[in-house]
């Protein structure tokens, strides 16, 4: 290969990721040679949602003012386009002059609490998932709605379009107003099988059809930035690209897998576990077991389950710093490879766990209330949570083989959770496969891949992943001690099971 050095600018392109994540946000230039991307981090910021009169608001305005700062420090690299990623399900709402009505609310607010069984008053369970193929989660962007539906119709009536967040932000780049099909397929509003709004859930909600944008295919090309946005920051018109939206979706079209069956996890603020097919599965026992269907690349269907991931170190190293002890996440990670293994376990998706705060509390009283030995340290607390994570990923992998009939040997593990080698290695262990980690910014490459897809520089999903298997470093990760996990595995069923 042509070294990147001897290469002429017109030999390679450019492209800028915005890939904003539920803690903090990157601006990431991906430089592709034809072989292989190089990524440079040109901007970091953090993304801290902030509290007013009792709801949790994202903190949007200070967001495109750092999208604006990535923007004028790209300029100079010689990016030819951009495209913004984010969490899913929130969205903003703005009035028929296409401005903003209010900040848009975080998925933790409380708002959405009992709309899940709300809307079962309204549509039928079974016949709500065989629509949309989403596993119920009251964070969604229907049960959003609908509380807005019962508690805030004013508010409804003056907004012209919900738009969701990534999609928000490139409505803010370039004028447009759309929606991206990956992060429309997040909503619980989307019928998984025609790949559209669904009107009759949005009838059966009270929600106006008119309220949802136009649904794009990922990878379309949206426009330009706003010549208004070009004057204000100096910079070139540079194409707006709706790549996938949703960061999960990203991070699977960076999944550095080479066969066609494997599970793939990204492992951030959440973990969103699943495996890529060619149609949705939506069956009885895909809605017994509550597993998501969602749209990504190439419109591959992602057939997932939604675990709550970092999350639970995250909140719980934020409660110690407020106790004064400021460890390092390398800190936390060494603390629990320094404790006893299977002494207590937690079902890291039980509702105690999803708010913020006393997160190690909250561990030290589910242990108690499920008759464990309740954990003794910072330590102890740490290593219940790495070896819960892993067990709860093998529950759900057994989930999803249950749903296609498929056994699976691979898992490709990518993004922040791939910074450690302990919560990959228990993943072989607990799964009792071989665990392929990296890359740890799979979102930004994946992101990167999909706008150099639309611009006709790489041809497809096959070759996206091919390259991004040239252009990390990717690590491998054996089971070992397949007999104490498997007492491990009884026990966390067991425990979980009756807590």
């Amino acid at each position: 290969m042509i070294p990147n050095t001897q290469l002429g600018d017109e030999q390679m392109k450019k492209v800028l990721a915005i890939d904003l994540g539920a803690s903090s946000g990157r601006a990431i230039v991906g430089t592709f040679d034809g072989k292989k991307i190089s990524l440079e981090e040109i901007h970091r910021f953090s993304n801290d949602p902030v509290i007013l009169n009792g709801t949790m608001y994202w903190d949007v305005l200070r967001l495109f003012h750092e999208i604006k700062q990535s923007l004028i420090k790209a300029k100079h690299c010689g990016v030819e386009s951009v495209s913004v990623d984010t969490w899913g399900v929130d969205f903003g709402l703005l009035d028929k002059d296409g401005r903003l009505l209010e900040n848009p609310v975080h998925y933790r607010d409380g708002r959405t609490s009992g709309m899940v069984d709300e809307s079962f008053k309204l549509i039928d369970k079974a016949e709500f998932y065989n629509i949309t193929g989403n596993q119920f989660m009251e964070i969604n962007t229907a049960f959003q709605l609908l509380s807005l539906v019962k508690n805030r119709p004013e508010l409804l009536e003056r907004a012209d379009k919900a738009v969701l967040m990534p999609d928000l932000f490139e409505y803010f780049l370039s004028g447009e107003i759309l929606a991206e099909q990956s992060i429309a397929s997040t909503t619980q509003l989307f019928d998984a099988k025609e790949k559209q709004w669904s009107d009759k859930v949005l009838d059966k909600l009270g929600i106006k059809a008119s309220l949802m944008p136009p649904i794009i295919k990922s990878g379309s090309v949206v426009g330009t930035l706003s010549a208004e946005l070009c004057e204000e920051l100096d910079i070139p018109p540079i194409k707006v690209i709706a790549s996938c939206g949703h960061d999960t979706q990203c991070a699977l079209a960076a999944a550095p897998a080479a066969e066609k069956d494997f599970i793939f996890l990204s492992c951030g603020t959440w973990s969103l576990l699943g495996t890529e097919l060619d149609s949705p599965v939506i069956d009885e026992n895909s809605f017994r077991l509550n597993v998501t269907n969602e749209l990504g690349c190439d419109e591959k269907t992602s057939f997932l389950k939604n675990i709550i991931g970092l999350w639970l170190i995250q909140e719980s190293r934020r409660q110690w710093i407020r106790e004064g002890r400021e460890y390092s996440f390398a800190e936390l990670e060494s603390m629990a490879r320094a404790s006893a293994p299977f002494k207590s376990f937690i079902d890291p998706d039980a509702p105690e766990f999803t708010p913020a705060g006393n997160i190690p509390k909250r561990i030290c009283e589910y242990c108690s209330r499920t008759g464990q030995p309740v954990p003794q340290n910072d330590g102890e607390i740490m290593r219940c949570i790495y070896e819960s994570l892993a067990l709860k990923y093998r529950s759900a992998k057994e989930e999803l083989e249950a749903c296609t009939g498929r056994e699976y040997s691979a898992v490709y593990m990518v993004g922040g959770g791939t910074k450690d080698r302990f919560l990959p290695q228990l993943t072989a262990c607990s799964c009792g496969c071989t665990v392929s980690s990296g890359p740890v910014e799979a979102t930004a490459l994946g992101n990167i891949a999909v706008q150099l897809m639309a611009m006709g520089e790489i041809s497809g999903l096959a070759e996206a992943r091919a390259i991004v298997r040239s252009s990390e470093r990717i690590y491998t990760f054996l089971p070992e001690d397949a007999d104490k996990w498997e007492e491990a595995y009884k026990k966390y069923k067991e425990v979980t099971a009756n807590a």
